[in-house]
């Protein structure tokens, strides 16, 4: 039993991991392009903003759950050009990569993890009963059965920050 919560523990913290470098990449690209609204996670517009502002056809590159942008320069006659991409421009396609990746870590730990939450939120009668069989003194019981109560209130809160993540990282694929 210890081993599930602990599993779930573990899956969980790489989930909040890959959201919090997600919330990362998305907060330096949105820097990068001078947004002042940081907080939000959306990104559109720092797309609008290198479509204004360079020299470059600009499209993002879907394949999957990863995503990339790419950039090729343009000449006055709206040729593509052979030239490399400034540095300000690598560190904006660096985060696109860092996005993609994030976010499509964040999606899929967080259906395992989901899998695993609902099992344990299911199978709570049964543990109740394992801790009754397990416990020798009606004090230890007591510590069991508390414990018990806090893992799954830790359960709780878990799937519902898990579902939090999940659906802002779903959300960068609008």
């Amino acid at each position: 039993m210890d081993q599930r919560f602990t599993d779930m523990a573990e899956i969980f913290n790489e989930q909040q991991e890959h959201y919090e470098a997600l919330v990362g990449h998305i907060r330096r690209l949105k820097q990068s392009c001078d947004s002042t609204d940081v907080d939000n996670l959306a990104f559109a517009e720092c797309i609008g903003t290198i479509r204004k502002e360079q020299t470059y056809r600009v499209s993002l590159k879907m394949k999957g759950y990863d995503f990339s942008l790419i950039l090729d320069p343009v000449g006055p006659e709206g040729e593509t050009e052979e030239e490399p991409l400034p540095p300000s421009l690598q560190r904006v396609q660096n985060e696109f990569r860092g996005i993609s990746g994030s976010a499509k870590a964040t999606v899929s730990k967080g259906a395992k993890l989901l899998q695993l939450i609902d099992w344990l939120l299911r199978s709570d009668s049964q543990m109740v009963e394992q801790v009754k069989g397990a416990a020798e003194t009606y004090q230890e019981q007591g510590r069991l059965n508390d414990n018990l109560e806090e893992n799954i209130k830790e359960v709780r809160r878990a799937k519902e920050l898990s579902q939090r993540y999940k659906k802002q990282a779903d959300e960068v694929y609008t």
